[in-house]
């Protein structure tokens, strides 16, 4: 490691004498410049095997010089810290080997400064190109508050309590409810700015000069109020970002995995995203090309967490949700088995007939699923299969493609015949830990042979779950002889059903229903069950054919 030192003292007297003052002036007491200044650099984890550390890119740092009354670090990295003791622990993120400089400037009485720099070297092995991609779509992306989501500003509590520490428990914020007051209507003014550097990440906050303050913290921007508001207050210039590993009580949970992505957001210069809460680090929960959800312990509060969730849409109030911006769709172009890049399957009877005593066996071969003209064709057949009577398929994009709000339309030609029950539908992605009905639950379509041409559209959740779900219907011609559009607008405040554009049902939404985080998509032809009810005994077969499965945001 090689040692640079580099001293330079500014005398506050020789300014005075060039600016022609000849009165001696005493009032800063004894002026002297900091001197014997050293800065120790322990890497976190060095051995004789681990000369650069232990990969965490942690180096505690502890300065000490005669004369001084502060310390200021600067890293060659772009941030800075103040450090009145001199100590503190700085993690460098840059993935590898990588030697920085580290300044640090000794300030003493009267303005006098002192500086010393270090060379260190150290290894990183912490990387989130996705989440920098996704961030910055590789040049420059804006963000905004989604002011029209249930629960886009909240707060929890922050402890070791796995069952509620990873979200907004104690106070979720409803569809702009920070517009209704002048007082916190600067929130949705924000405009959050993410680009890329070089490799370095970069973040600025437009704010018009005007930051919403949670009121422990009014005094930072000279001012004093009982509850968070508005104060004249700039957020200040462009901000480098380095990424490393969450340590928080999420990232502990058995199953974090569900609930945090495990990326933290350091932000220099007390930089932070909107709402000042004095921190400026945030745990990325969730992100994805056009929504983020993130955490943050409250400064001077480790108590509280709070909950920030951002679009790439700017709000609009009073305003439909229009979704144009297609982000995946299947056409179903290429003939022979679905693709797996995209398509699981449900194989087998599942437990009690999948929960509905449903009469068939799920498979994955080509008699039950395959793509063929320009279509899926999922059969429904007539046939000993897996210990069952009827065969059939059940595919699903079950971690290969979740999504939160959109619309989706699924052009399909439904199956024939008594005892058929084909649906569209979706699920929350986070079944595993919230099982169902706690998960949710959205039908876009189901159809029952027994009763021929009614759409059924229902939404499942706590309360609502088995045969009391959420329910509506609508009579439509054909359409088991010709192609029809069913679709579905998913947004912060309803869930609504349409077959070619026709409304089936429409579903208020809000922070108490589990409609407001990522959910997959399903297709399947069930044959009886609690629904699907007496199969006919001339049955044979019969398909259910998706032209396309398309989802906009």
């Amino acid at each position: 490691m090689s040692k640079k030192i580099i001293i330079n003292i500014v005398s506050l007297f020789a300014i005075l004498l060039m600016t022609g003052c000849q009165k001696d002036d005493y009032t800063f007491g004894s002026i002297e410049a900091p001197t014997n200044l050293k800065i120790t650099a322990e890497i976190v984890g060095k051995t004789t095997n681990a000369p650069d550390g232990d990969g965490s890119g942690m180096v505690k740092l502890t300065a000490t010089a005669d004369n001084a009354v502060s310390f200021k670090y600067v890293f060659s990295d772009g941030t800075s810290e103040n450090s009145p003791s001199g100590k503190f622990t700085k993690r460098f993120t840059k993935t590898g080997v990588n030697t920085y400089t580290v300044t640090l400037i000794a300030n003493g009485r009267g303005g006098i400064a002192s500086n010393i720099t270090l060379d260190v070297t150290v290894l990183s092995n912490f990387s989130d190109d996705e989440a920098v991609q996704l961030l910055t779509s590789g040049t420059s992306k804006k963000w905004y508050w989604s002011a029209s989501e249930p629960g886009h500003l909240g707060v929890g509590q922050n402890d070791a309590d796995a069952a509620k520490n990873y979200y907004a428990n104690y106070y979720q914020a409803g569809a702009f409810e920070k517009a209704a007051s002048p007082a916190s209507s600067c929130l949705y003014d924000n405009v959050l700015t993410f680009s890329l550097d070089g490799e370095q990440l970069k973040f600025q906050l437009d704010n018009g000069g005007s930051t919403f303050f949670n009121a422990a913290f009014a005094s930072v921007a000279g001012g004093s109020s009982p509850d968070d508001a508005c104060l004249s207050y700039n957020a200040g210039g462009i901000k480098t970002v380095s990424l490393s590993p969450s340590e928080s009580v999420v990232s502990k949970n058995p199953d974090h995995a569900t609930q945090t992505r495990g990326t933290m957001l350091n932000f220099s210069d007390g930089g932070f995203m909107g709402y000042y809460i004095g921190q400026s680090s945030y745990e990325i929960l969730s992100i994805t090309a056009n929504r983020m959800v993130v955490r943050a312990v409250m400064g001077g509060n480790p108590a509280l967490a709070w909950y920030h969730i951002f679009t790439t849409t700017k709000p609009t109030q009073n305003q439909d949700t229009d979704y144009t911006n297609l982000v995946w769709s299947e056409e179903f172009n290429t003939d022979g088995a679905p693709d797996a890049a995209k398509w699981g399957y449900d194989l087998g009877k599942g437990d009690n007939g999948w929960g509905n005593n449903e009469k068939q066996n799920y498979t994955n071969a080509a008699t039950n699923v395959i793509v063929q003209g320009g279509s899926l064709k999922i059969t429904a057949k007539k046939e000993a299969s897996g210990g069952a009577d009827y065969s059939s398929a059940r595919l699903k994009t079950d971690a290969k493609f979740k999504f939160t709000y959109g619309k989706i339309e699924i052009k399909a030609k439904l199956p024939i015949g008594a005892g058929t029950w084909p649906a569209i539908w979706m699920l929350g992605q986070n079944y595993a830990t919230k099982p169902w009905p706690a998960c949710g639950e959205i039908d876009i379509m189901e159809h029952v042979g027994n009763n021929q041409n009614v759409i059924l559209s229902t939404l499942h959740y706590p309360g609502h779950s088995g045969g009391n779900g959420n329910t509506g219907s609508k009579t439509i011609p054909n359409v088991s002889t010709e192609f029809h559009v069913y679709k579905a607008v998913w947004s912060p405040t309803s869930v609504k059903t349409y077959v070619d554009d026709v409304m089936i049902h429409s579903v208020a939404n809000d922070a108490s229903l589990p409609f407001n985080s990522d959910f997959f998509l399903i297709l399947n032809v069930a044959m009886g069950g609690n629904l699907g009810g007496n199969i006919d005994a001339a049955f044979t077969q019969s398909s259910m054919e998706v032209d396309y499965v398309r989802v906009y945001q």
